[in-house]
């Protein structure tokens, strides 16, 4: 088995290494992250300018490739070019938090996943609910026997693409997973406008609002009642329900 393992946090991050891990022994793995954080990114390609790769230094980083671009960037570039092969998986995470709600239209880890996803590889985004890489390692074993689950229940006909939100508790690998839909977060917060030295108006986006939608079946629900979060996510955006409503256009 091949898998291409991926990240928005940057190749040094804790989560990333924790994975990494937690997966050896499933087969050839092959590492493409991103050289700076990344996060809040969402599927964004860098056409702008020439990407570079180099392979990451220090004995726990050996065959670790990283991309100075964005984390769809990784995928892509891993996908089309750089690897030999075709992976057989592709993995993203551990994140630095929740991607859940609308968190996954803007998440770059989230976007990694999906980037396999649309070249038709079945991929999986992994985050802790909260920040701090608090149980990390307990994390990343949480995320290996998930792996191991999906793949031995028999994975559905055709790619597909799942989005993991786990608490930041010891036991994680032990609390039950439930299958859920997202939920929705109310607006985010105001700027914060702050003056830099030379005098200038700078602006910093605010923090994520509060949960809207965290009824039972969402993964705000899941998480929050010490439960792990598996949503299967698609990329039709399409709003189905209201086409008739807008027959009147054509």
């Amino acid at each position: 088995m091949r898998i291409l393992i991926a990240n928005d946090d940057g190749y040094l991050a804790p989560g990333l290494a924790a994975l990494v891990r937690a997966c050896e022994g499933l087969g050839d793995i092959d590492v493409v992250a991103p050289e700076q954080n990344a996060s809040g990114t969402s599927n964004a390609l860098t056409l702008n300018r020439p990407l570079s790769v180099f392979e990451a230094s220090g004995e726990h980083l050996k065959g670790f490739r990283v991309v100075n671009g964005t984390p769809s960037d990784c995928v892509h570039v891993a996908l089309t070019g750089l690897l030999p092969h075709r992976p057989d998986l592709v993995l993203s995470g551990i994140n630095n938090g929740a991607n859940m709600g609308d968190d996954t239209l803007y998440s770059g880890t989230v976007a990694a996943a999906m980037e396999g996803f649309l070249f038709g590889i079945p991929a999986i985004a992994f985050s802790q609910v909260h920040k701090g890489w608090g149980e990390i390692d307990a994390a990343a074993a949480a995320a290996r026997s998930i792996i191991d689950r999906v793949l031995a229940a028999g994975k559905p006909a055709g790619p597909w693409l799942l989005n993991v939100n786990m608490p930041n508790v010891a036991d994680v690998a032990r609390l039950p997973l439930r299958i859920t839909r997202l939920g929705r977060r109310h607006a985010s917060q105001p700027v914060i406008r702050q003056t830099n030295p030379r005098g200038e108006t700078i602006y910093w986006i605010g923090p994520a609002g509060d949960a809207r939608d965290a009824g039972e079946g969402t993964d705000f629900h899941a998480t929050s009642n010490g439960m792990i979060s598996v949503t299967p996510l698609q990329v039709d955006l399409t709003d189905h329900a209201s086409q008739a409503d807008w027959s009147a256009l054509t």
